[in-house]
């Protein structure tokens, strides 16, 4: 019989001091605690062997380090989030196998379980280097929002594609409508689909973490500004775990902080 265990996991979140819509972002005070530790607190309520926070500023490990949150520091050149990783799995001495979830460092509100259920993905899909999460597009203004990322799934649970278009298109949908809340009138084929919003959690086996950022950049990842359309123009597979719920907030924006500040109190 298979063993139902669970493969233990490393939870990796970046944290970098230059945000240009919010300075400092990572050292926000949330509660009494910076931002970057109260994800890290919601990381350790995971199932993670451990949650790292990988910093391109000693004050963020300093910080880190007060509130008994394990942090390292990292070159402050790193391009993307995906290179800061790539030196935090060679710094920790991760093993290619060893599964990591990149959790942003402005998820204050990020939920354990679904940590836990993107971890899971890779231990059970061995046809996929990387995982994420995505829920159901509720209204249509997210939908033709470009600041919303969308992903259509294979019939395996696998992405077909991202982008910040409205995709999937219904070509005979009534302008501005929501077409997948009138089931009459969708083929039959399409019947009980619906748009999928992207989030912006991953799972990766360290060894692809750290090929990743060796592959060259894909025309698509270029023209959508979407980092992980480079895996998939490299023909590597993302499994996608569709969650009923939307994840709470993230900070993006002086008015994010203060929604989350207020969540908090």
């Amino acid at each position: 019989m298979a063993s139902t265990e669970k493969a233990p996991f490393t939870v990796l979140i970046p944290a970098r001091m230059d945000s240009s819509r919010l300075p400092g972002k990572p050292l926000a005070d949330i509660a009494g605690a910076p931002m970057v530790v109260r994800v890290a607190q919601r990381a350790m309520q995971s199932g993670a062997a451990r949650s790292v926070v990988a910093a391109d500023d000693a004050r963020i490990v300093d910080a880190c380090a007060a509130h008994g949150v394990q942090a390292i520091l990292t070159r402050p050149d790193h391009p993307s989030g995906s290179d800061r990783l790539a030196e935090a799995c060679e710094r920790l001495g991760l093993d290619g196998g060893d599964i990591v979830v990149n959790v942003q460092g402005d998820e204050p509100l990020i939920d354990p379980r679904l940590i836990d259920a993107v971890a899971t993905l890779l231990g059970e899909r061995h046809d996929a280097s990387m995982g994420t999460a995505a829920h159901a597009i509720d209204s249509f203004e997210d939908y033709a929002n470009p600041n919303v990322v969308k992903v259509v799934l294979d019939a395996k649970g696998l992405a077909h594609y991202f982008s910040r278009s409205p995709i999937p298109f219904a070509r005979d949908a009534a302008p501005g409508a929501a077409w997948w809340k009138d089931g009459d009138k969708l083929p039959a084929a399409a019947k009980g689909m619906a748009p999928l919003r992207h989030i912006g959690i991953y799972s990766y086996r360290a060894g692809f973490l750290r090929q990743f950022p060796t592959l060259p950049p894909a025309p698509t990842e270029a023209m959508e500004a979407l980092e992980q359309l480079r895996a998939l123009w490299h023909g590597h597979r993302i499994a996608v775990h569709v969650t009923a719920n939307a994840p709470g907030s993230g900070v993006d924006t002086p008015a994010d902080l203060e929604r989350v500040r207020a969540l908090f109190a």
